[in-house]
């Protein structure tokens, strides 16, 4: 089933360019729409993989935007994010 999903910390093309190629193996194909916010990532998925995806998403630094998280997480996973962009951007 194709399903969209609001991402936090995704800002540019090096973020998305992360999130496809580290997620491909495991999720296939994710779109990720730079025009809107908060971010909107769309992929072919089952119901049983939405806990997988939530939790590779969280572990690059982009929660899903419905995550409730602490003051901590919050800041953990924008720390993580500008990381994984930074990747992204050399990987491009």
């Amino acid at each position: 089933m194709r399903q969209t999903f609001e991402v936090l910390n995704v800002k540019c093309g090096g973020c998305a360019s992360t999130i496809k190629t580290k997620l491909f193996d495991e999720f296939g194909e994710i779109e990720v729409d730079l025009n809107k916010e908060p971010r909107e990532i769309t992929v072919e998925i089952t119901v049983e993989k939405v806990v997988a995806l939530k939790a590779a998403l969280k572990k690059l630094g982009y929660p899903m935007k419905s995550e409730q998280m602490g003051f901590v997480e919050t800041n953990t996973a924008k720390a993580k994010s500008i990381i994984s962009c930074a990747i992204g951007k050399m990987n491009q």
